[in-house]
C-alpha cells in the first residue's frame, strides 16, 4: 500500500488545542460488533466484562524542552529524545543557525549556567554530552514538551493535564504522553476497580519519532523509530489465562498495543528492551483484542496501525464518520473503541 493512501483532509478546527475542562468528558466512537456508535469515555466500561483485562503504559512524560543559547548568544530550543548514559543524551536542536560539530550550548537557570556540548549527529538528531545529569536539568527546568501540531507553546495546565494520572512517576522517560489515558480521569480509575475489571500495565518510553510523518510512499520502506518497553512475565502470564478463559485484552493506547504485539509475535515470557515494530495492514494481531486509542494524523504510521487492526475500509469509513461528526482529534481529542477485525 501507499502512503497517499492513508491521507485525509484534517481541518484546523478540528485540532483540539487545548484538552477539556474534565478529562472524561471527551467524546468516544466505537466501532463493536461491526457497528459505528456515538457517546462518551464514561460509556467505555459498557463495552468491557468481568472477565476481560485492560493494561495500560504508565510511562510518564519528562518536561522534555529547555532553551539555551550559543556563546554567540543565538537561541538554542533543545528537544530530549532519549537520555542514554554517562550524561549524554539524544536530543533534537532548533537554531535559526547551523549547529556546528562540537558546538556547545550554555543555558542559564536559577542564577546558574550548565552546558552542553554536540558529540555528533544522525539524521535529525543530535548526540550531547553534559557537564552534570541531564536529566535532573530537564526535571527540574524542562518543559512540557506539547505535540508540534498543537502550534503553542506549553501553558502551567499543561503539566497536570499532559500527562495520565496512572502514570509511574519514577519512570518520567516519555517526550510524549501515551495520550489515549488521558481520558481516565479518578472516576473512570475507580470505576473499573468497582466492577472487578483486572488490569496490567507496561511501559513503552515514547520518543519523539511518534510524531514523524511517513515519508515513503511504499510503506513496507518505512523504517520505524526505536522506543524501549519493559513487559513482564505476570503480564505475559495474565494475558494468556484471560485470553484462555474467553476473556479479552484491551490496549489503552497505541503504545501499549506496540508493546504487547512485539512480545506476543515472539512468543517469549517477559522482555525488557528496545522496539521498532512498525504494524500496517496485513499485519497478524496475537495479544490484542480491543482498542483505545485517538485520532490521528493524516498520512501516519499510528493511521496505518489502526488500518491493520480494523481493515482499511472501515478505518476509513471510521474517519469518515468522525470528521463528519466533529470529533476533536489528536493528542488532546475525542477517543475511539475498536474491535480487532
Amino acid at each position: 500500500m501507499k502512503t497517499s493512501d492513508f491521507d485525509y483532509e484534517l481541518p484546523d478546527e478540528l485540532i483540539a488545542k487545548y484538552p477539556l475542562k474534565n478529562r472524561d468528558d471527551s467524546r468516544l466512537l466505537t466501532f463493536v460488533n461491526n457497528q459505528i456508535k456515538h457517546g462518551f469515555i464514561k460509556d467505555f466500561l459498557s463495552y468491557i466484562s468481568s472477565k476481560d483485562l485492560i493494561v495500560f503504559n504508565k510511562s510518564s512524560v519528562i518536561p522534555a524542552r529547555l532553551f539555551g543559547h550559543k556563546e554567540t548568544g543565538g537561541r538554542v530550543e533543545v528537544f530530549l529524545e532519549r537520555l542514554l548514559d554517562g550524561n549524554r543524551a539524544i536530543v533534537q536542536l532548533k537554531s535559526s543557525t547551523k549547529i556546528s560539530p562540537h558546538q556547545i550550548i550554555f543555558f542559564n537557570y536559577a542564577g546558574k549556567t550548565f552546558r552542553t556540548s554536540v558529540v555528533s549527529k544522525q539524521d535529525a538528531f543530535y548526540e550531547t554530552a553534559w557537564e552534570e545529569n541531564p536529566a535532573d536539568l530537564f526535571l527540574t527546568f524542562g518543559t512540557t514538551p506539547l505535540p508540534p501540531y498543537l502550534n503553542r507553546e506549553a501553558e502551567p495546565a499543561d503539566k497536570e493535564r499532559y500527562q495520565n494520572l496512572y502514570a509511574d512517576p519514577t519512570k518520567k522517560l516519555s517526550v510524549a504522553a501515551p495520550t489515549a489515558g488521558l481520558h481516565f480521569s479518578e472516576y473512570l480509575l475507580d470505576a473499573i476497580t468497582e466492577a472487578g475489571i483486572a488490569t496490567e500495565h507496561v511501559y513503552l518510553h515514547v520518543g519523539s519519532g511518534t510524531f514523524k510523518p511517513v515519508k515513503v510512499e511504499n510503506i513496507e520502506e518505512h523504517k520505524m523509530h526505536s522506543e524501549f518497553i519493559e513487559v513482564t512475565s505476570s503480564t505475559v502470564a495474565k494475558i494468556k489465562a484471560v485470553k484462555a478463559a474467553g476473556g479479552k485484552v484491551i490496549a489503552v493506547g497505541t503504545t501499549t498495543l506496540r508493546a504487547l504485539e512485539t512480545v506476543f509475535q515472539s512468543d517469549v515470557e517477559s522482555y525488557r528492551g528496545e522496539t521498532d515494530i512498525f504494524i500496517y495492514p496485513g499485519f497478524k494481531f496475537q495479544a490484542v483484542d480491543l482498542l483505545l486509542t485517538n485520532f490521528h494524523q493524516p498520512k501516519s504510521s499510528l493511521l496505518m496501525l489502526v488500518s491493520a487492526f480494523v481493515g482499511y475500509s472501515t478505518m476509513k469509513k471510521i474517519y469518515a464518520e468522525a470528521l463528519d461528526k466533529h470529533y476533536r482529534f489528536l493528542s488532546y481529542g475525542d477517543a475511539m473503541l475498536l474491535e480487532k477485525a
